[in-house]
């Protein structure tokens, strides 16, 4: 069955067996905190976006929607799209060891939770693509109550946020066992959905496709 935010809540307490007001309070966290669990542990193309943005000249950084999860793939525009070689930050760091070697931008890599850092230094005002793996709004949020993982992954969420619950209520190991056991079973099925998709940047994997 599909969840609503409200059936799930209600499942939850009822599978659990507690209505106390500490733990009832707390399930916007728990559920949300689940829905990252699955989002990070599968990356499936219906959460694909891209959006264009400008990297200006001498700065070798490039803010990130606040949406972003991971990366799939990165051009610019320099008389025509080329994409770029997703890296770590030491290995940009020591490629380019200096901040003012510019040049076209070849690579890049996650700086921090907001930023990208290229390199080299870009010699120039480009136009950029970023294709990435995004974070869809928590069904804890959601005006109509409902959101993907609800209407489509429903094991996955629900054991999902047992596995959290269980671990807010400190209870029993070989049922938080169980638990994890059932949610497990339920990502791999999942994870067919987002087969060819994973955490690295999808030029770099041969997985560039156009996004929807």
């Amino acid at each position: 069955m599909a969840w609503t935010y409200t059936t799930l809540k209600t499942a939850i307490q009822g599978y659990l067996q507690t209505t106390d007001s500490d733990f009832v309070s707390t399930l916007p966290t728990i559920i949300t905190q689940a829905e990252d669990r699955i989002l990070k542990s599968v990356q499936l193309p219906d959460f694909r976006k891209n959006q264009t943005g400008t990297i200006t000249q001498y700065n070798k950084y490039l803010s990130l929607p606040t949406s972003f999860l991971s990366p799939y793939s990165l051009a610019i525009d320099n008389s025509g799209y080329e994409f770029l070689l997703f890296k770590d930050v030491n290995f940009i760091r020591e490629a380019y060891p200096v901040a003012t070697t510019y040049g076209v931008p070849k690579v890049y890599a996650l700086f921090d939770d907001d930023s990208i850092i290229l390199g080299p230094t870009p010699t120039a005002n480009y136009t950029a693509e970023l294709h990435y793996f995004y974070k869809p709004e928590s069904i804890t949020t959601a005006a109509s109550e409902t959101s993907w993982l609800g209407d489509n992954a429903e094991s996955s969420l629900f054991y999902g946020c047992l596995v959290e619950a269980y671990t807010f209520l400190k209870g029993d190991q070989d049922l938080m066992q169980l638990y994890a056991t059932r949610y497990e079973t339920a990502l791999k099925e999942l994870e067919r959905l987002g087969e060819g998709y994973n955490t690295t940047d999808s030029y770099r994997s041969g997985a560039v496709r156009q996004a929807r």
